[in-house]
Protein backbone atom coordinates (compact mmCIF):
# COMPACT_ATOMS: atom_id res chain seq x y z
CA UNK A 1 0.00 0.00 0.00
CA UNK A 2 2.72 2.20 1.03
CA UNK A 3 4.47 2.19 -2.77
CA UNK A 4 1.18 2.46 -4.21
CA UNK A 5 0.42 5.54 -2.59
CA UNK A 6 3.75 6.78 -3.09
CA UNK A 7 3.99 6.75 -7.14
CA UNK A 8 0.09 8.17 -6.16
CA UNK A 9 1.68 11.16 -4.96
CA UNK A 10 4.22 11.87 -7.86
CA UNK A 11 1.71 11.73 -10.16
CA UNK A 12 -0.35 14.41 -8.40
CA UNK A 13 2.66 16.13 -8.11
CA UNK A 14 3.47 15.89 -11.86
CA UNK A 15 -0.39 16.94 -12.18
CA UNK A 16 0.49 20.00 -10.35
CA UNK A 17 3.34 20.96 -12.74
CA UNK A 18 1.50 20.27 -15.59
CA UNK A 19 -1.26 22.26 -14.72
CA UNK A 20 1.37 24.94 -13.17
CA UNK A 21 2.72 25.05 -16.91
CA UNK A 22 5.68 23.73 -15.64
CA UNK A 23 5.46 20.81 -18.14
CA UNK A 24 3.98 22.82 -21.01
CA UNK A 25 1.52 21.04 -23.25
CA UNK A 26 3.26 18.96 -25.80
CA UNK A 27 6.73 19.06 -24.15
CA UNK A 28 8.58 16.54 -23.53
CA UNK A 29 9.23 15.04 -19.73
CA UNK A 30 12.53 14.79 -18.26
CA UNK A 31 13.62 11.21 -18.46
CA UNK A 32 13.37 8.83 -15.70
CA UNK A 33 16.48 9.39 -13.52
CA UNK A 34 15.96 13.22 -13.50
CA UNK A 35 12.48 12.43 -12.64
CA UNK A 36 13.64 10.39 -9.67
CA UNK A 37 16.13 12.57 -8.33
CA UNK A 38 13.93 15.43 -8.35
CA UNK A 39 11.02 13.43 -6.21
CA UNK A 40 13.28 11.57 -4.17
CA UNK A 41 11.80 8.36 -5.93
CA UNK A 42 13.17 5.08 -7.39
CA UNK A 43 12.51 4.86 -10.90
CA UNK A 44 10.01 2.10 -10.64
CA UNK A 45 7.96 4.53 -9.01
CA UNK A 46 8.18 7.06 -11.53
CA UNK A 47 7.30 4.30 -14.16
CA UNK A 48 4.42 3.38 -12.30
CA UNK A 49 3.39 7.06 -11.97
CA UNK A 50 3.78 8.09 -16.02
CA UNK A 51 1.49 4.54 -16.64
CA UNK A 52 -1.40 6.19 -14.76
CA UNK A 53 -0.79 9.54 -16.22
CA UNK A 54 -0.84 8.03 -19.49
CA UNK A 55 -4.37 6.61 -18.33
CA UNK A 56 -5.95 8.84 -17.37
CA UNK A 57 -4.80 11.28 -20.42
CA UNK A 58 -2.22 13.57 -19.15
CA UNK A 59 0.94 12.51 -20.72
CA UNK A 60 1.69 10.29 -23.82
CA UNK A 61 4.57 7.29 -23.66
CA UNK A 62 6.37 7.20 -26.97
CA UNK A 63 8.69 4.37 -27.10
CA UNK A 64 12.13 4.96 -28.60
CA UNK A 65 11.13 9.10 -28.02
CA UNK A 66 10.01 10.16 -24.65
CA UNK A 67 7.22 11.35 -22.54
CA UNK A 68 5.15 13.92 -23.62
CA UNK A 69 2.19 16.39 -21.77
CA UNK A 70 -0.48 15.68 -23.86
CA UNK A 71 -2.23 18.14 -25.97
CA UNK A 72 -5.29 18.01 -24.54
CA UNK A 73 -5.33 17.42 -21.20
CA UNK A 74 -8.41 15.55 -19.25
CA UNK A 75 -11.51 17.94 -18.63
CA UNK A 76 -10.05 20.77 -20.36
CA UNK A 77 -12.54 21.23 -23.12
CA UNK A 78 -12.23 25.24 -23.53
CA UNK A 79 -9.54 26.80 -26.00
CA UNK A 80 -7.65 29.50 -24.50
CA UNK A 81 -8.79 32.97 -26.13
CA UNK A 82 -7.35 34.56 -28.72
CA UNK A 83 -6.23 37.60 -26.61
CA UNK A 84 -2.93 40.21 -26.95
CA UNK A 85 -0.11 40.30 -24.06
CA UNK A 86 -2.03 43.90 -23.74
CA UNK A 87 -5.26 42.33 -22.83
CA UNK A 88 -3.93 39.64 -20.68
CA UNK A 89 -1.88 41.96 -18.48
CA UNK A 90 -4.81 44.32 -18.19
CA UNK A 91 -6.87 41.21 -16.64
CA UNK A 92 -3.65 39.41 -14.35
CA UNK A 93 -3.15 43.52 -13.02
CA UNK A 94 -7.10 43.02 -12.00
CA UNK A 95 -7.28 39.76 -10.71
CA UNK A 96 -3.71 39.42 -9.11
CA UNK A 97 -3.56 42.80 -7.34
CA UNK A 98 -6.83 41.75 -5.53
CA UNK A 99 -5.19 38.44 -4.61
CA UNK A 100 -2.42 39.66 -3.14
CA UNK A 101 -4.72 42.22 -1.30
CA UNK A 102 -6.48 38.55 -0.13
CA UNK A 103 -3.24 36.74 0.92
CA UNK A 104 -1.86 39.09 2.93
CA UNK A 105 -4.75 38.38 5.27
CA UNK A 106 -4.00 34.72 4.87
CA UNK A 107 -0.42 34.43 4.25
CA UNK A 108 1.08 31.26 6.19
CA UNK A 109 4.78 31.48 7.64
CA UNK A 110 5.97 28.65 4.87
CA UNK A 111 4.57 30.63 2.18
CA UNK A 112 6.41 33.82 3.17
CA UNK A 113 9.64 31.78 3.54
CA UNK A 114 8.48 30.16 0.14
CA UNK A 115 8.03 33.77 -1.71
CA UNK A 116 11.70 34.90 -0.18
CA UNK A 117 13.64 32.17 -2.22
CA UNK A 118 11.77 32.63 -5.35
CA UNK A 119 11.92 35.97 -4.88
CA UNK A 120 15.58 35.29 -5.17
CA UNK A 121 15.34 32.66 -7.97
CA UNK A 122 14.07 35.41 -10.15
CA UNK A 123 17.26 37.31 -10.61
CA UNK A 124 19.00 33.96 -11.63
CA UNK A 125 20.87 35.01 -15.34
CA UNK A 126 19.34 30.82 -16.24
CA UNK A 127 15.97 32.19 -17.87
CA UNK A 128 14.48 28.56 -17.32
CA UNK A 129 14.61 29.04 -13.52
CA UNK A 130 13.79 32.48 -13.59
CA UNK A 131 10.69 32.45 -15.34
CA UNK A 132 9.45 28.91 -13.40
CA UNK A 133 10.00 31.17 -10.10
CA UNK A 134 8.36 33.95 -11.59
CA UNK A 135 5.26 31.37 -12.03
CA UNK A 136 4.99 30.22 -9.09
CA UNK A 137 5.82 33.33 -6.97
CA UNK A 138 2.20 34.41 -8.65
CA UNK A 139 0.97 30.74 -8.18
CA UNK A 140 1.64 30.92 -4.85
CA UNK A 141 0.20 34.36 -3.33
CA UNK A 142 -3.40 33.16 -5.80
CA UNK A 143 -2.45 29.75 -3.25
CA UNK A 144 -2.10 32.15 -0.43
CA UNK A 145 -5.85 33.48 -0.78
CA UNK A 146 -7.43 30.36 0.02
CA UNK A 147 -9.89 31.05 -2.93
CA UNK A 148 -10.16 27.80 -4.99
CA UNK A 149 -12.01 29.88 -8.11
CA UNK A 150 -8.73 32.95 -7.62
CA UNK A 151 -6.54 30.01 -8.02
CA UNK A 152 -8.27 28.47 -11.06
CA UNK A 153 -8.43 31.69 -12.75
CA UNK A 154 -5.23 33.41 -12.32
CA UNK A 155 -3.60 29.48 -13.44
CA UNK A 156 -5.37 29.90 -16.62
CA UNK A 157 -4.10 33.61 -17.25
CA UNK A 158 -0.84 32.07 -16.53
CA UNK A 159 -1.46 29.18 -19.34
CA UNK A 160 -2.39 32.02 -21.89
CA UNK A 161 0.98 33.72 -20.79
CA UNK A 162 2.78 30.45 -21.74
CA UNK A 163 1.05 29.02 -24.27
CA UNK A 164 -0.40 31.62 -26.63
CA UNK A 165 2.63 32.28 -28.94
CA UNK A 166 2.24 36.12 -29.77
CA UNK A 167 1.77 36.89 -26.03
CA UNK A 168 4.41 34.54 -24.89
CA UNK A 169 6.76 36.29 -27.54
CA UNK A 170 5.72 39.87 -25.71
CA UNK A 171 6.71 38.79 -22.45
CA UNK A 172 10.03 36.80 -23.17
CA UNK A 173 11.05 40.21 -24.69
CA UNK A 174 10.48 42.58 -21.72
CA UNK A 175 12.12 40.17 -19.42
CA UNK A 176 14.92 39.79 -21.50
CA UNK A 177 15.68 43.86 -20.76
CA UNK A 178 13.84 44.24 -17.55
CA UNK A 179 15.12 41.23 -14.87
CA UNK A 180 16.68 43.95 -12.14
CA UNK A 181 13.29 45.55 -12.36
CA UNK A 182 11.14 42.96 -12.53
CA UNK A 183 13.11 41.47 -8.94
CA UNK A 184 12.76 45.00 -7.54
CA UNK A 185 9.10 44.56 -7.95
CA UNK A 186 8.84 41.59 -6.82
CA UNK A 187 10.49 42.00 -3.59
CA UNK A 188 8.12 45.03 -3.21
CA UNK A 189 5.46 42.64 -3.36
CA UNK A 190 7.03 40.42 -0.67
CA UNK A 191 7.79 43.17 1.56
CA UNK A 192 4.17 43.92 1.70
CA UNK A 193 2.61 40.18 2.13
CA UNK A 194 5.53 39.61 4.63
CA UNK A 195 4.28 42.79 6.71
CA UNK A 196 0.34 41.16 6.24
CA UNK A 197 -0.38 44.80 4.37
CA UNK A 198 -3.18 44.37 2.25
CA UNK A 199 -3.32 47.72 0.43
CA UNK A 200 0.32 47.94 0.07
CA UNK A 201 -0.29 44.28 -1.40
CA UNK A 202 -2.01 45.28 -3.82
CA UNK A 203 -0.99 48.28 -4.68
CA UNK A 204 2.37 46.43 -5.22
CA UNK A 205 1.19 44.21 -7.45
CA UNK A 206 -0.38 46.93 -9.29
CA UNK A 207 2.24 48.70 -9.57
CA UNK A 208 4.13 45.73 -11.32
CA UNK A 209 1.78 45.31 -13.75
CA UNK A 210 1.67 49.40 -14.80
CA UNK A 211 5.09 49.20 -15.36
CA UNK A 212 4.89 45.64 -17.23
CA UNK A 213 2.31 47.66 -19.64
CA UNK A 214 4.37 50.65 -19.88
CA UNK A 215 7.60 48.33 -21.17
CA UNK A 216 5.17 46.87 -23.49
CA UNK A 217 4.11 50.18 -25.04
CA UNK A 218 7.35 51.42 -25.61
CA UNK A 219 9.02 47.77 -27.06
CA UNK A 220 5.81 47.81 -29.35
CA UNK A 221 6.55 51.77 -30.40
CA UNK A 222 10.57 50.93 -30.84
CA UNK A 223 9.25 47.97 -33.08
CA UNK A 224 7.10 50.27 -35.15
CA UNK A 225 9.34 52.74 -35.65
CA UNK A 226 12.28 50.45 -36.28
CA UNK A 227 9.89 49.18 -39.58
CA UNK A 228 9.24 52.03 -40.71
CA UNK A 229 12.83 53.07 -40.83
CA UNK A 230 13.40 49.47 -42.48
CA UNK A 231 10.82 50.13 -45.34
CA UNK A 232 12.00 53.87 -45.84
CA UNK A 233 15.36 52.58 -46.47
CA UNK A 234 14.30 49.68 -49.04
CA UNK A 235 12.75 52.57 -50.81
CA UNK A 236 15.41 54.96 -50.69
CA UNK A 237 17.82 51.83 -51.97
CA UNK A 238 15.09 51.37 -54.36
CA UNK A 239 13.91 54.90 -56.17
CA UNK A 240 16.94 56.76 -55.14
CA UNK A 241 20.03 54.08 -56.17
CA UNK A 242 22.36 56.24 -58.96
CA UNK A 243 21.11 53.34 -61.56
CA UNK A 244 17.85 54.20 -61.05
CA UNK A 245 18.38 58.23 -61.66
CA UNK A 246 20.82 57.83 -64.25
Amino acid sequence: MGEKRLFHSVAEQITDLIENGVFPVGARLPGERELAERFGVSRVTIREAEIALQAIGRIEIKTGSGVYVSEKQPGDDSQLPDVSAFELTEARSLFESEAAALAAQNISDDDIVKLERLTKEMGSADDAVSTEADQQFHITIAEASGNAAIVHTIKTLWRMREELPDVKAAYDSICEVDNSTRTTEHQEIYDALSARNPPAAREAMRRHFRRLIEAMLNETEKRALEEVQQRANESRERFLSPAQIS
